[in-house]
């Protein structure tokens, strides 16, 4: 199995969805790994991972907006556009 580390930057729509359907009410502290990597430097991640691979993503404030706004566009792509059509929104009051 393969494992990479990701920095929110280079994040694909794969591992956002592997994130939002891992932690669809964010992590936790418990779901923190930490680690020093090749270069020495401290790292925070959380894990997510494939049939093949294994994901470490970094942990930052940008990773947060991130899922948060990848969960809002799933929601927004779920919605059925014939039933918006089909909606009166006549604002006559």
């Amino acid at each position: 199995m393969k494992r990479i580390i990701v920095d929110y930057k280079k994040l694909t729509n794969k591992i956002l969805n592997l994130l939002v359907e891992k932690f669809p009410d964010g992590y936790g502290i418990r779901d923190i790994v930490k680690f020093t990597n090749h270069k020495g430097q401290y790292i925070e991640a959380v894990e997510v991972s494939n049939e093949d691979t294994m994901y470490l993503v970094k942990i930052s404030d940008e990773l947060v907006g991130s899922m948060e706004s990848h969960e809002d566009e799933e929601v927004i792509s779920e919605i059925d556009i014939d039933e918006i059509k089909d909606m009166d929104l006549d604002d006559d009051k």
